[in-house]
């Protein structure tokens, strides 16, 4: 192989890593959101959820998509903010 196929191959590597770690913090945020919402604890803003999960799904982006690294940081913002909700309601675990 010469060295433009390696760093194709590469950085097609690396996109796939960053688009399952985006995959997995999505899928954390939408069980979070579920079992707040079944222990009938409050689940903050829903446009914080929908926002994050709609910038993760549109193509329109700060940084272009194979770079998944804003998708990453909105997504863990958002599901930090659904974590510190039942905290601000009073609710302690």
């Amino acid at each position: 192989m010469d060295a433009t196929t390696t760093l194709v191959v590469v950085a097609v590597m690396l996109a796939a890593a960053l688009f399952a770690v985006a995959a997995v913090v999505l899928v954390r945020l939408v069980r979070a959101r579920r079992d707040l919402q079944r222990a009938g604890l409050p689940t903050g803003p829903r446009w914080v959820f929908w926002g994050a999960v709609a910038y993760f799904l549109l193509p329109t982006d700060v940084l272009p998509d194979p770079v998944y690294l804003d998708d990453i940081g909105v997504l863990l913002l958002a599901l930090r903010s659904l974590r510190r909700t039942p905290d601000r309601a009073g609710i302690v675990n």
